[in-house]
């Protein structure tokens, strides 16, 4: 049965993940909270969705935290995932969060990419 991470916190540069800290940006994957590289929107890659891409059975869809404030990634980004028949949602950190608890306990195979704030 699956166990999907709560977000119970973040801010302070990171989250808090099941009732565990968790500094930096994270990436929360196939039930399983990793740490993720990107630090802001604009410095956000490609290749920081490698995981997600080479999981995509697992993820019917992104939820993309974009930091303090919601912001649109780029077309390459956007294109990729696309391609990739992988949904994309994007919107600040903390509405994403919230968003990610909900879906998943819906069961939904959600993978949640959250930039630090």
């Amino acid at each position: 049965m699956r166990q999907p991470p709560s977000v119970d916190a973040w801010g302070g540069g990171g989250f808090r993940v099941a009732g565990d800290w968790r500094p930096g940006s994270l990436l929360i994957l196939d039930d399983v909270a990793r740490p993720w590289s990107p630090v802001s929107l604009a410095a956000l890659t490609p290749a920081d969705f490698a995981e997600v891409l080479a999981n995509r059975a697992a993820v019917e869809f992104v939820l993309l935290g974009t930091g303090l404030v919601p912001g649109l990634p780029s077309r390459e980004i956007r294109d990729l995932l696309k391609g990739a028949g992988v949904g994309l949602e994007f919107m600040a950190t903390e509405a994403a969060a919230r968003t990610y608890n909900v879906v998943a306990s819906e069961g939904r195979r959600v993978a949640a990419a959250l930039i630090a704030v």
